[in-house]
């Protein structure tokens, strides 16, 4: 059987933190890679693409799909130090969908990639690279039986959930979203049901979310709330809020899994197999 497996090279949210009390779980914002037998795909490109690019590299990967679930700098800081941009033999695609204004995922790339925020504008990119745009709400055929579906999320600016699709299995990656008081949003509770592993946005505890109310975030326990009642198999907690030290979130993920038994605490290096 094909390996279908998903891996977290970063797994912040907001901002990095090097720090004693945070080195267990990881100080690299949002980078995850997800594997569909040799095909590989990077969802977010946050500091944790620096790691997962040299490893891409260390093993001779040419062809990558990066999907983003949207802009902010936490998603996007590392995507001019991800190693593979940096290979005229590589082919990567790049693909958003989040965009509220018109804007393409050429231009995000562009406008991010030039002073005065950056030295260097996107042509020190030697890969070969093919700009993808889409609506959320469309389905997106990769190829090799790798079929994603995407949903918009309640972020300010934009987000974008994605539903991989492969070999009978689902891995779902929905973050950064907030949710309305004891409502389950009846659009995640259908793009997650049934799937294998759910890694959504759990920055917050509930006793935290009232005071960053439009800030674009969920809870941990919301996560349980969703996963639970769609069926999943596993809720991996994801987008540690930065005042979260390793201690914190241990005591989270004994919690969650008081409430919900599939639970798993996003960290880095973790590497879950579905086959």
């Amino acid at each position: 059987m094909t390996a279908f497996s998903v891996k977290f090279w970063g797994v912040r949210g907001s901002m990095s933190v090097s720090a004693p009390s945070h080195i267990g779980v990881g100080g690299n914002t949002s980078c995850v890679e997800v594997r569909c037998g040799d095909r590989v795909l990077i969802f977010d490109a946050g500091t944790g693409a620096h790691a997962a690019g040299r490893a891409l590299r260390k093993e001779g990967v040419q062809h990558v799909d990066m999907l983003f679930s949207h802009c902010h700098y936490d998603h996007i800081f590392g995507l001019p130090f991800f190693g593979p941009f940096h290979c005229p033999e590589n082919n990567i695609r790049i693909w958003a969908g989040h965009f509220l204004d018109g804007m393409t995922c050429e231009q995000m790339v562009s406008q991010f990639m030039k002073p005065p925020f950056f030295p260097v504008g996107p042509d020190c990119l030697k890969a070969n690279i093919e700009y993808r745009d889409f609506d959320p709400g469309d389905r997106l055929d990769l190829g090799d039986g790798i079929v994603i579906e995407t949903l918009r999320l309640n972020h300010p600016g934009g987000a974008v959930a994605y539903r991989v699709n492969f070999g009978n299995h689902a891995i779902c990656y929905v973050t950064d979203t907030e949710h309305d008081d004891d409502v389950l949003d009846p659009g995640i509770l259908a793009f997650i049901n049934g799937a294998d592993i759910v890694i959504y946005d759990a920055t917050y505890t509930d006793d935290e979310f009232t005071q960053f109310a439009g800030y674009g975030h969920s809870t941990w326990q919301h996560g349980v709330e969703l996963c639970d009642a769609g069926n999943v198999q596993t809720y991996v907690i994801f987008h540690h809020r930065l005042e979260h030290d390793d201690k914190t979130l241990d005591d989270i993920e004994a919690a969650a899994r008081q409430a919900f038994a599939g639970s798993v605490l996003a960290r880095e290096g973790l590497c879950l197999v579905l086959a």
